[in-house]
């Protein structure tokens, strides 16, 4: 027998070995799942569409000075959410929008040593 027949012997044994233990791989799982954890889910999902978000506010001022401040945030941070916002009499620069306060202040402390002038601020929706 020459090394070419058995390599192909060695490798046909093999496929036929392995495909028959993937044919016995089939099966069937059920999962069966207590009704009040629909409702859990309801009720997390219901609490949090009616709570606020964080945003950090990085500075404010005149209209001008805004936009300056929002090309340099996005030049610093260019994957983040980033906005200005005119409440009268000022335009206020934000970036972000976290539910989560946990990330909110961590992405705080990161703009915050660009931006010490920087607040966290809570958003309360309308």
């Amino acid at each position: 027998m020459s090394k070419k027949h058995i390599y192909f012997s060695v490798l046909v044994a093999l496929f036929g070995i392995t495909s028959s233990f993937s044919q016995t791989q089939i099966g069937t799982i059920n999962i069966e799942q207590d009704p009040k954890i629909n409702k859990l889910i309801d009720a997390y999902k219901e609490a949090n569409s009616n709570s606020g978000y964080y945003q950090i506010q990085v500075g404010f001022g005149n209209r001008n000075a805004a936009f300056a401040l929002k090309q340099e945030v996005d030049a610093d941070f260019p994957d983040w959410y980033t906005k200005i916002e005119f409440q009268e009499p000022t335009y206020r620069v934000r970036v972000g929008k976290y539910r989560d306060k946990l990330e909110a202040e961590r992405k705080f402390l990161e703009v915050r040593k660009k931006y010490p002038n920087a607040m966290l601020l809570k958003i309360e929706k309308d």
